[in-house]
C-alpha cells in the first residue's frame, strides 16, 4: 500500500494524469477572444481616395495584407473590424499614409510597404516625417530618404563634422550623400564638391590601361557621374568641372592636399587600406565636411589585404563629431530582390564561419615517456 503520511506525497496514477490534462484542455477551450470590435475613419474631403486607396484598391489591397483585421470601404468611410489592438494598428496606418498624401506625395506600394515596416518596427519617428523629408528637387523628381535609417543617415551629416555610411548595396549610401552635397552647395554652406573613389579595380596601375589618365580613371568613375547627372542640370556639369566647383578624382589625387570649405565624399571605402584611409581624412580643412561609404562585405583590395573601413570604427569610434551610420538590407532601396540577395548571402557566410572550439579540445596532449635505466 502507497504511504498515505502527511510528509510523504501520494503517487500520481496515470489516470489522474489525463483526467488533470482534460481538465486543463477545457479550461483553455473555454478561454475564447473577446468579440471584434469595429472602428470607423472618416477621410477628410480633400484627401483623394483613389489616391489613398490606389487604382482598382492595389494599395488597399496592400494594407488589407498586412493587418489583422477586416477593413472595407464606402465613400470617404474606412470601417476597420478586429481587435482592438489590431483595429490600432489599422488606423495608424491610414493615419500616415493620409499624411504623406498631405505632403502632395503620390502613394506608391512601395512608400506603403516602407510605412507598415516603420510602424511595425516601433520608434519615436512617425513614417510621415520619414518619408516627406525633401533634400533636393530636380525638374519634379525629389530626393528624399525612404527609411528610418536613411533618415538617421542624413540628419547625422547634418549634425557632424565626418560621417561613415556603411552598408550592403542599394541602401542609398552614396546618392543620399551626393543628394546632401549638391544642397550644400545650392545653399552655399561650401564652395565645391569633390567626389572620391579609390580605382582599386586596376591595381593602381592606370598606366596599362589604354587612353589618356582621364580615359583611364573615368570608368572607376562613372557611377559618381551618373548621381551627379540625377542631381545636376547635366548642361551646367562641364561648367561646374572646368571651375573646379565639382570635382571627380581618384583617391591617390588627394594626397597632400588641405580641403577647406568643400563637401568631400569617398566611395567605396571598403577599397583602402588602413593608410589610404588615414590619408584621406587627414585632408580634412577648415569650413569642410566629409561622408566615407562602402560595404565590409565587398572588399576587392588585392593580396589579402586590410580594409581601412573595417578598422576605422575601431580607431575613431570614441571621437567628438564623427559619426558611424549603420544601413542594412532593410534600407535596400533597389528592386526588392535586392534586399533578399543580400540577407540571403549573409546568411550563406555565417553557415561558413568555423564553430567554436570547444573547451578541452585539440590537438592531443604527448606525454613523455619515462626514461629507461641507463638511458
Amino acid at each position: 500500500m502507497p504511504d498515505t503520511s502527511p510528509n510523504v506525497a501520494a503517487p500520481i496514477s496515470p489516470e489522474s494524469s489525463e483526467v488533470a490534462a482534460d481538465a486543463a484542455a477545457d479550461r483553455t477551450a473555454g478561454m475564447t477572444m473577446p468579440p471584434p470590435v469595429r472602428t470607423t475613419i472618416t477621410v477628410p474631403e480633400r484627401v483623394s481616395m483613389v489616391g489613398l486607396l490606389g487604382s482598382a484598391d492595389e494599395l488597399l489591397r496592400l494594407v488589407e495584407a498586412e493587418v489583422d483585421a477586416d477593413v472595407h470601404v464606402r465613400g470617404n468611410e474606412i470601417a476597420i473590424t478586429g481587435q482592438p489592438s489590431d483595429n490600432a494598428f489599422a488606423v495608424r496606418v491610414f493615419d500616415e499614409l493620409i499624411a504623406l498624401l498631405g505632403t502632395r506625395q503620390e502613394l506608391r506600394p512601395d512608400s506603403v510597404r516602407r510605412v507598415i515596416a516603420m510602424l511595425k518596427a516601433g520608434g519615436s519617428e512617425r513614417p510621415a516625417d520619414v518619408l516627406s523629408l525633401d533634400i533636393i528637387s530636380r525638374r519634379g523628381r525629389t530626393i528624399r530618404p525612404k527609411t528610418l535609417n536613411q533618415k538617421r543617415y542624413v540628419d547625422a551629416i547634418d549634425a557632424n563634422t565626418i560621417v561613415f555610411g556603411i552598408g550592403p548595396a542599394g541602401t542609398g549610401k552614396t546618392y543620399l550623400a551626393m543628394a546632401k552635397a549638391v544642397q550644400a552647395l545650392q545653399t552655399k554652406q561650401v564652395n565645391r564638391i569633390i567626389l572620391t573613389r579609390p580605382a582599386v579595380e586596376a591595381g593602381e596601375r592606370l598606366g596599362y590601361l589604354p587612353g589618356t589618365l582621364s580615359e583611364k580613371i573615368d570608368p572607376y568613375l562613372r557611377p559618381l557621374y551618373d548621381a551627379l547627372h540625377d542631381m545636376v542640370d547635366p548642361e551646367s556639369i562641364p561648367r561646374l568641372m572646368a571651375a573646379g566647383t565639382i570635382e571627380v578624382a581618384p583617391l591617390a589625387f588627394m594626397r597632400g592636399r588641405s580641403i577647406n570649405d568643400s563637401f568631400v565624399i569617398l566611395d567605396e571605402a571598403q577599397n583602402t587600406t588602413a593608410e589610404q584611409m588615414k590619408m584621406f581624412l587627414t585632408r580634412l580643412g577648415f569650413g569642410s565636411k566629409m561622408v566615407v561609404t562602402g560595404d565590409i562585405t565587398q572588399v576587392d583590395l588585392p593580396g589579402g589585404q586590410q580594409s581601412g573601413l573595417r578598422i576605422v570604427r575601431e580607431i575613431l569610434g570614441e571621437i567628438e563629431d564623427v559619426h558611424f551610420a549603420s544601413l542594412t538590407s532593410s534600407d535596400v532601396v533597389r528592386h526588392r530582390l535586392v534586399s533578399d540577395i543580400v540577407d540571403a548571402y549573409e546568411r550563406w557566410d555565417a553557415s561558413r564561419q568555423p564553430a567554436p572550439a570547444r573547451p578541452g579540445a585539440g590537438a592531443p596532449v604527448r606525454t613523455s615517456r619515462p626514461r629507461r635505466q641507463g638511458s
